[in-house]
């Protein structure tokens, strides 16, 4: 497989992980469209496992995501700002703290935000992220952390499959 196409297939993968944090885009099916399409291009079984393993997590992730309550994050004031705040704490943290640094960055991330809207009160900051996270920042969590580990085992089964 080209360089060209591997990095076609990141980029797609990256704007699946920005689609995750912006509503009405389906990030999750990009990053796995993303998936299908090197498994497509590259037909060895490293590609072929990851397919499977990330279809199950997708659907196994869904299942998480019905049991929460329903997003509704405008009505706990969440704005595109934070979204990048969240994001881009989820990403530091996956790669700072291997895998698992996603959730306390993605937190961190949404906590950083309240804290310089509100100017440096705590109290204030941690009740906005306890109502973001119960509003439907804990759906978007799973889904974003869903899509960082498909991420990382593509990029993974790329680098030293």
């Amino acid at each position: 497989m080209g360089a060209w196409d591997l990095l076609l297939i990141g980029l797609v993968m990256l704007f699946g992980l920005c689609g995750v944090l912006v509503p009405g885009v389906p990030g999750s099916w990009l990053v796995w469209a993303a998936v299908l399409w090197w498994a497509l291009k590259d037909p060895r079984a490293v590609s072929w496992w990851v397919l499977v393993g990330t279809t199950v997590v997708l659907f196994l992730s869904q299942v998480v995501r019905w049991q929460l309550p329903p997003r509704r994050l405008r009505a706990s004031g969440a704005t595109p700002r934070m979204a990048v705040y969240a994001g881009t704490g989820a990403l530091l943290g996956f790669f700072l703290l291997p895998v698992l640094g996603a959730i306390p960055g993605f937190v961190g991330g949404v906590y950083l935000y309240e804290r310089l809207r509100l100017g440096r009160r705590h109290g204030e900051a941690v009740a906005a992220v306890r109502t973001v996270m119960r509003q439907g920042g804990t759906s978007v969590l799973v889904e974003l952390f869903t899509c960082l580990l498909i991420a990382g085992a593509w990029l993974g089964a790329t680098i030293w499959g």
